[in-house]
């Protein structure tokens, strides 16, 4: 697996690099040389964030974990990832699926909170995003892989461009645009 690092509030120190290595070298039968993966460091207020994200053919696995050690976190993150990936491996064996039938292009947006703090926000982030034809349980799969809150897709069943979305309670909502 090869790694790229950023660092955002915080020095790379060859040592923390050596040990986000070594801890992801765990995670390397499950992947190809040339899988990319990309761990950005970052510090705020005397919390340390590691944020791992691993670029797999069609899809993309992500971890993020925040403790007041940054050996922690990249602990944290990567015991995170173990489980992503094994659930992963499963569900494509129940499905009988082959791993080219997952697909996902990257889309992450922040949204400003709506209340009156806020009255002045303005878009910060921007990206382009590909819809791809997926099943709803495809989709639902790649939002928790991703760790994200929501997911856009093309549904392959209605081919309606449709969001499918965590609820509080833990189940999950769908949304259909016409």
């Amino acid at each position: 697996m090869r790694l790229e690092f950023y660092g955002k509030n915080i020095d790379l120190t060859d040592a923390l690099k050596d040990q986000a290595e070594r801890k992801l070298s765990k995670l390397d039968k499950y992947f190809s040389e040339e899988t990319e993966a990309r761990v950005v460091f970052k510090t705020k207020k005397g919390q340390h964030t590691a944020e791992v994200t691993v670029f797999i053919p069609g899809s993309m696995i992500r971890a993020e974990e925040t403790s007041e050690d940054m050996y922690a976190s990249i602990d944290k993150a990567v015991d995170v990832l173990s489980r992503q990936i094994r659930k992963y491996k499963t569900r494509l064996k129940n499905n009988r699926q082959n791993h080219e039938s997952i697909r996902y292009e990257n889309f992450e947006q922040e949204m400003p909170e709506h209340n009156d703090t806020n009255a002045g926000a303005r878009i910060v982030r921007e990206k382009d995003l590909e819809l791809r034809p997926m099943s709803d349980e495809e989709a639902t799969l790649q939002m928790e892989l991703l760790n994200h809150n929501f997911f856009i897709y093309l549904n392959s069943d209605t081919d309606l461009i449709s969001l499918i979305y965590k609820r509080r309670d833990g189940n999950y909502g769908k949304i259909n645009v016409n």
